[in-house]
């Protein structure tokens, strides 16, 4: 009876709505696993989002495992880190064997939320140190990217997009050289009812070129078109449950990259 009095209540119905709304979110706390196949045309210096690839004579196909553990602070503050490895073949050799090949740690943040014109403004940051590479490959890399977003409705389900992503690889040894890699593009989004949400963004690819063994062998400067295509399903909360990615970027032979997310949740808001 008392129970009954105690849900039906309008007032302590209220109040426990009050107190819900008062009380802090968890943070969302998850493994973003993804899996990324990569084609890799032959002579090709290969820059990755977590990892560096150096240039080889052959075709070569690359399949990675990522898994960095992310925690989502707030609704606009994430921070990650984990490792990754992967396996990889050329039209010369086999499939090798699974091995650990680099750590990063990073962060997405948006600093500017959509006020009016003034659209929302994210920084994503990955630093990545490689694990296992050729002698003398052994490297270090930063990624950063900052996208501004302008929603063209109150829930954010479509809007424009436009970005920069700044790539800079430090190899250990002297005898290697990697200039930095900027991508400029535009692009937009839209997100059904059923919270299916696609996104595209077309850009441009500078790359400054590269010098391995002091000129013994080179990478040529180049620029090139970049296109990217996003394919999420969201839950109510906006909160990934499973998506793919298609990127092709020309060096100027097409790199490839196919990436599926699977987020593995421990605490999902």
């Amino acid at each position: 009876m008392l129970a009954g009095l105690t849900v039906f209540s309008p007032g302590n119905a209220r109040a426990e709505e009050e107190e819900d709304e008062g009380a802090p979110k968890r943070p969302n706390i998850y493994l973003d696993f993804n899996t990324a196949y990569t084609t890799l045309p032959p002579n090709t210096l290969a820059i990755g989002f977590r990892n560096f690839v150096s240039p080889i004579p052959a075709a070569a196909q690359v399949l990675t495992l990522n898994a960095p553990l992310t925690v989502d602070l707030t609704d606009r503050i994430s921070v990650y880190g984990g490792v990754s490895s992967s396996v990889s073949r050329t039209d010369l050799s086999s499939w090798s064997s699974m091995t650990l090949d680099s750590w990063n740690i990073g962060f997405n943040a948006d600093i500017i939320q959509q006020d009016g014109a003034i659209p929302t403004v994210t920084v994503i940051s990955t630093l990545t140190r490689s694990v296992t590479s050729a002698p003398g490959l052994a490297s270090t890399s930063n990624q950063t990217v900052v996208e501004l977003d302008y929603a063209l409705d109150d829930d954010a389900t479509r809007g424009l997009l436009a970005g920069g992503r700044l790539t800079s690889v430090w190899v250990d040894s002297g005898l290697a050289k990697v200039e930095p890699t900027f991508v400029g593009y535009l692009g937009g989004y839209y997100q059904w009812p059923s919270n299916w949400k696609l996104s595209g963004r077309l850009g441009v690819q500078t790359f400054g070129g590269a010098e391995f063994g002091r000129g013994l062998i080179t990478a040529r400067a180049f620029t090139q078109p970049t296109v990217r295509f996003d394919l999420d399903r969201m839950d109510d909360n906006d909160n990934r449950l499973y998506g793919a990615a298609l990127e092709v970027a020309w060096t100027p032979a097409p790199i490839v990259q196919l990436t599926l997310r699977t987020p593995i949740y421990a605490v999902r808001n």
